[in-house]
This record gives C-alpha cells, structure tokens and sequence, in this order.
C-alpha cells in the first residue's frame, strides 16, 4: 500500500483527483403550482402506470418516450392498492393473501426524472396505509428531493363493493391531505419531534365533474371537495370527461363554491370498442349523444380509435380556447393516442 509522507499531500491528491469524478448533479424539482404559475399557455402532462411486477422498466418508458417530444411539465405515476388471492393449502384449506401486481411509484417516480429530467407526481393512496406507513412513504419522496404529491382515497379492495380503511389509516382524502399538510408545517406523527423539519409538498386531489359515484349529489360533492382544499390542497385534476360543458359548469360551481384553486381537467381518448362500455361503467361517466352516435357505427376498434381520437381533438382544442391550465391525459399505458391528440391540438 502506498503511504504518503504528510497530511497536507493528501489533502492535495483528492483535490487534483476529484476534478476526474464524475460527481452527479442536484436535480431541482418545481412544484405543479410552479409550472402553471410561470406558464404562457395551456401545460401538457400525463399519467402512467406502473409496469407489472416482473417486466422491465423498459416497458414503461416505451409508453414515455413518443411524448417526451410535447415536454410535459409533468408525469404522474399511479400507485396500486394489493389484491388479494386465496391459495389453496395442502390440508384443503384456503388461505388469504395479499399480493401486489405493480411495483410502488416513488422509485419509478425517481428514474423517470433521472431519465428525462421531468417532474414526477407520484400518487398516494389511503388504501392499505396506516398514517404511520403513509408518513414513511412521504418521508422517501422528501429525501429524493420530491415536493408534488396526489393524494387519493383510492379505491375499496378488488371484490368488495365498499371502501375501509386501515387500522389507523385515513377514511378520506381529506384527512390524508391533513397529514400532508402538517409535515409542510413540521409536525410528525411522533410527539418526541418538536420542531421537526418542514416538507414543502404541491399537493393534487382529485375532481368529479359528473360527481363522485358515492357522492349523493353534485352538492355535497363539492363540499367534500372544498373540505380537501380547506386542509391544504393547492390543485385540483379532474377524472375524465367526454362533455365539456361539464367540465366548465363544474368550474363555475367550485369558484361559487369558494374553491379557488386552479382546476386540471382529464382526459381519455377512447381507443377500443371495450371503452364504449368500460369507460362509462367504470368511471361512472356519460358519453354524449354526438360521441355516442359515431361510436354505435364502429365495426373494429381502429374505427373506434380513430373516432376516440378526433372527438378528443376538439375537446383539447376547445379547452385551450378557454385558457385553461394545463390539460392532464390519461393514457392507461399505451400512448399512441395521446401523442397523435397533443400533435393535432398543441
């Protein structure tokens, strides 16, 4: 081993040897509320789903690489609750075990801003969190630097029809956003803290234009969406809409309502046959009269995309006209469409 004769020669070899390191750069992160705040015109972003467990994170980015082209301001990344299966055991018996399909998305969330230099989103759930684990997953993004985060309800477990939370966990989104907000104020969970070091997190909710499918109106929807933005909420992104006047009757009713933040609406292009009757079922949505017409005379889901595509393309287009924020695209993981959308509309 090589000694060296002082202290001070050390000193001077890592000098001269560190200009050679090649040392990573500090990625700077803006808020979503940054990005509309500073922008000239309507923003474009999208949202992806994480690869299932055992592909390769290839398989994600080929879903993002055709819009990389459009520089969206940012790219959320959808978490998945577990599901649950029942193994059959060698006695006979059935056993009841958790099982997730899709990895979680602040990993995901960090390679795609490694690799493309974009804000992330990375959504957050109630389903299947203790506030204990939720505070341990807000803890992860605010170490990677990560300050937008959309918090979600999420849905009840595959097979049951109603939504329970976790044993200490959050009922609602509303709550969820709460704890986001006192970790923005420096308050933990641990009493022992006390004057823990504040988050900074842009915090996202969702919107129903159509209403919540749980909501027992429109009315009592908003309210639950005010008492969302109340907790610290700073943006809203809609679930998709077909009908655009619903879109803009729903923004008329959230300022009337009090609710001043800026409003993203959603959009899904249709793009099979199965979505005629998926999308509305699933989403709890209306086709309107005019988009369900030209469906009803599709044969095959290239007719059905095509006609998805160009209804999707006024919208986008009325939109802009209106000066909306930005326009969030839900692509489901295949992003054909979209890029075909945002080339014809932007």
């Amino acid at each position: 081993m090589r000694k060296y004769k002082s202290p001070r020669l050390c000193l001077n070899l890592v000098k001269i040897d560190s200009k050679f390191l090649n040392l990573p750069k500090i990625r700077t992160y803006l808020k979503v509320t940054e990005h509309i705040a500073g922008a000239k015109s309507t923003l474009f972003s999208f949202e992806v789903l994480p690869s299932l467990k055992g592909r390769d994170i290839q398989d994600l980015f080929s879903g993002v690489d055709p819009l990389i082209e459009f520089n969206p301001s940012f790219i959320n990344v959808t978490y998945h609750r577990e599901e649950f299966v029942f193994k059959k055991l060698s006695n006979g018996l059935h056993e009841r075990r958790s099982t997730r399909k899709r990895p979680g998305t602040v990993s995901i969330c960090a390679a795609i801003k490694n690799k493309y230099g974009v804000d992330t989103v990375p959504h957050l759930i109630c389903g299947g969190f203790s506030r204990d684990e939720t505070e341990s997953a807000l803890l992860d993004m605010h170490y990677l630097g990560m300050n937008n985060v959309l918090a979600l309800r999420g849905d009840p477990v595959k097979g049951e029809s109603i939504f329970v939370p976790e044993r200490d966990g959050h009922a609602h989104a509303s709550t969820l956003v709460k704890q986001i907000s006192e970790m923005n104020n420096g308050n933990y969970l641990d009493d022992e803290i006390v004057e823990g070091i504040p988050t900074d997190f842009c915090i996202g909710v969702a919107g129903y234009p159509e209403k919540h499918f749980e909501a027992q109106n429109l009315k009592t929807d908003l309210r639950h969406l005010k008492e969302k933005v109340d907790a610290g909420a700073h943006y809203i992104v809609t679930q998709l809409f077909f009908d655009n006047q619903k879109y803009f009757a729903f923004v008329d009713a959230c300022r009337k309502s009090g609710i001043d933040v800026p409003i993203i609406p959603g959009i899904k292009p249709i793009t099979t046959l199965k979505h005629i009757q998926f999308l509305p079922k699933t989403f709890y949505i209306d086709l309107p009269e005019a988009l369900a017409d030209e469906l009803e005379k599709c044969k095959t889901s290239e007719q059905a995309m095509q006609v998805g595509i160009e209804w999707s393309i006024q919208q986008v287009k009325e939109l802009i006209s209106h000066g909306v924020p930005c326009i969030h695209f839900y692509t489901m993981g295949k992003s054909d469409a979209v890029r075909r959308i945002v080339k014809a509309a932007y």
